[in-house]
């Protein structure tokens, strides 16, 4: 008997002097998204402090913490939380431990069934009704803004592209290209001084490599090939040069030959007037365009 009396002291020596942790479930069966809540409580701490996980990360995996709120006071630990499960099945929510001082101490472990309510014959209803809203053509602008720019866009970019492949290339063969980059080698070579300088025999060489290519791009014949007098007897058979620009031609590139052979030594006047004559030339040979349209025209 009187140890029976003494563990029944000591039980109560007990509880009265340790912390006593209790935890409910609402509900053990809830539907799909349905909060429940779960709660904690920690009583005769008598100043002790209690650590567990942080808010929003005490239930595992499944279960979408919807509200964590904790209090407590010198000798009660209080702790809410309202969850939700958005699969179908049973989970568990293991024990929760909570660390009080040097002591730990764990709720007991809870299933939840989690059911769907929803029938396939169910119908759902709106809460509200839809509203018919009128839209301003400001409105379809705020809208659809995006894609219309980028319509254009890439409309504009068609666009570009089949305009540089029909004229772009052909631009860059005109006359007027040819006649304006020529005339600017030209003014290249007046700027070496070579004239100036009596370098005769570079001043020719240059010219008549530009004259060449000159010809080839604006008459489309061998120039940068033939020789000089395959190419004269060229201009002559093919009409397409003026009989003044042929005779230019001839007298420079012949000139030319010579200095380059050493067998003449021109000075600046002749110099100065070929690379004159040779300019006129390139400014002529639009007129030579012409005449040869209009006669393959007839």
């Amino acid at each position: 008997m009187r140890k029976l009396l003494f563990i029944f002291c000591f039980v109560i020596c007990a509880n009265a002097f340790s912390q006593i942790l209790s935890s409910s479930v609402e509900k053990k069966t809830i539907a799909l998204g349905e909060v429940n809540h779960i709660v904690v409580t920690i009583n005769n701490l008598k100043n002790e402090k209690v650590s567990a996980a942080p808010e929003n990360e005490l239930l595992p995996f499944h279960f979408e913490e919807v509200k964590d709120s904790i209090s407590q006071t010198p000798d009660i630990y209080y702790r809410r939380i309202e969850f939700a499960v958005f699969e179908e099945g049973k989970f568990t929510i293991p024990e929760l431990e909570f660390k009080v001082g040097q002591r730990v101490l764990k709720t007991i472990p809870y299933e939840i069934d989690v059911i769907n309510t929803a029938q396939k014959a169910d119908q759902i209803n709106d809460i509200i009704n839809n509203k018919d809203v009128k839209l301003e053509v400001t409105d379809y602008w705020q809208l659809y803004k995006f894609y219309i720019l980028a319509a254009i866009a890439i409309i504009c970019l068609i666009i570009a592209i089949v305009m540089f492949v029909r004229y772009g290339r052909k631009s860059k063969d005109s006359p007027v290209v040819a006649t304006n980059q020529t005339l600017k080698e030209l003014d290249s070579l007046k700027k070496k001084k070579y004239v100036e300088n009596g370098d005769y025999r570079s001043f020719y060489v240059e010219l008549i490599d530009i004259s060449r290519k000159f010809i080839a791009k604006q008459y489309h014949l061998p120039a940068d090939v033939l020789l000089t007098d395959d190419l004269i007897d060229l201009m002559k058979k093919n009409n397409t040069i003026s009989q003044e620009n042929e005779r230019v031609v001839e007298d420079v590139f012949l000139r030319g030959d010579l200095v380059k052979f050493a067998k003449t030594f021109p000075d600046q006047v002749t110099m100065e007037k070929d690379l004159t004559d040779i300019r006129d030339f390139v400014k002529r040979s639009s007129k030579d365009l012409e005449f040869e349209k209009l006669r393959k025209d007839v």
